[in-house]
């Protein structure tokens, strides 16, 4: 009999310290799930900001356009002159465009990886330098046109 009574005791012991285990475990789940939660909803708020943003910045760019359209002079040789309130405007973008800065940046790895896969006289970091450039020139050069530094391809 005494030995019935240790081992229930012991067993009430064992079951009561395993929950408050489980329920700690449960409430760090609970807390980890409410911060992801949060997170994402502070991330969906930011994305409708951008959003926003970018909205704006097209309507900008269209209303540019439609004014550019609109003060454009063709002379008789053929050329084309734009005029804003009498005075000539250039819009030059600074700085390097993203075709340089991807053409750069893929010969650079290109090249590294050439260097690597191929050790015979430098022949792979040429062969890895070219189709890296080309690469990182094709995609710079997608980027620019979503930016509107260059005009898409009609």
């Amino acid at each position: 009999m005494k030995k019935i009574f240790a081992i229930v005791a012991l067993a009430t012991v064992l079951a009561s310290c395993g929950n408050r285990a489980k329920e700690e475990a449960l409430a760090k789940q609970q807390a980890i799930i409410a911060v992801k939660d949060s997170l994402k909803l502070d991330s969906f708020k930011r994305a409708e900001v951008a959003e926003k943003q970018r909205l704006v910045e097209e309507k900008h760019q269209a209303e540019l356009a439609a004014a550019r359209r609109a003060n454009t002079v063709y002379t008789s040789s053929g050329s084309k002159t734009t005029y804003s309130g009498g005075t000539t405007t250039t819009n030059k973008k600074k700085g390097w465009s993203d075709a340089a800065k991807g053409t750069a940046i893929g010969a650079g790895v290109g090249a590294l990886g050439g260097i690597l896969i191929d050790k015979k006289d430098g022949r792979g970091a040429i062969i890895g330098g070219l189709a890296g450039a080309g690469a990182g020139y094709a995609i710079g050069r997608a980027e620019d046109r979503k930016s509107g530094r260059v005009q898409k391809k009609n």
